[in-house]
């Protein structure tokens, strides 16, 4: 029996093009001939590392990196890119923009748990479209039961120095790799694609995936 195809996903919860870029891979995915054995691994990129670990007011934050009119203008077309997709982003419930170390600790422990696609989307899907403060432990622990991970996992990884420690080696990982941006994906092979690319492009690289030669 082949191995799954394996897909290395650097991303931040925080990017909506990371969940729009999720969103047209899984439609790809649901293409006639299109592989189904298919292992995501999600790994972390930090796109606002040096933010307070309580986060910031969202408008201000905003505000700051674009301009108020430029960032209504950029929520408006992103929202329309998302219904597109059946995303409903919800940019007005969004009170932060928060620090996003807690949630790759967690999404590093839904790894282990086996839990990790599930646990990737209701984080997309509760800051986006329900404005969750996923930076705040109490949203992270809430989103991680609807994931259906176990308790004593979330609070280790939540509390202890393991996952941490594991977050940023896989970070330094991304850096050796040339990761500048998210989001990025790592196929097998000399495979590599940066951006949320459309179902089109993914089901023609897909094709290609699956006749390259393996190597020994």
């Amino acid at each position: 029996m082949p191995a799954p195809l394996a897909i290395s996903v650097y991303s931040d919860i925080v990017c909506p093009w990371c969940y729009v870029g999720k969103r047209r891979l899984e439609a790809a995915l649901a293409l006639p001939g299109s592989p189904k054995d298919v292992r995501m691994s999600w790994r972390p990129f930090e796109l606002n590392p040096d933010l307070p670990v309580e986060g910031i007011e969202r408008g201000v934050y905003r505000a700051r990196k674009f301009g108020a009119a430029a960032s209504a203008a950029l929520d408006a077309k992103m929202a329309k890119t998302g219904r597109e997709l059946g995303i409903a982003f919800a940019f007005e419930r969004m009170s932060r923009t928060p620090n996003t170390r807690l949630a790759h600790r967690l999404i590093w422990e839904a790894e282990r748990q086996g839990r990790q696609n599930a646990l990737v989307e209701r984080l997309f899907a509760g800051y986006f479209e329900q404005g969750v403060d996923i930076g705040a432990r109490h949203g992270l622990e809430s989103l991680a039961a609807e994931a259906g991970l176990e308790r004593s996992g979330v609070d280790r990884a939540l509390d202890d120095t393991e996952s941490l420690a594991a977050v940023v080696d896989l970070e330094r990982e991304g850096l050796r790799l040339g990761v500048a941006a998210v989001p990025f994906f790592i196929l097998p092979g000399p495979f590599a694609v940066s951006g949320a690319q459309s179902p089109e492009f993914w089901g023609r690289l897909l094709a290609q995936v699956a006749v390259a030669p393996v190597a020994l």
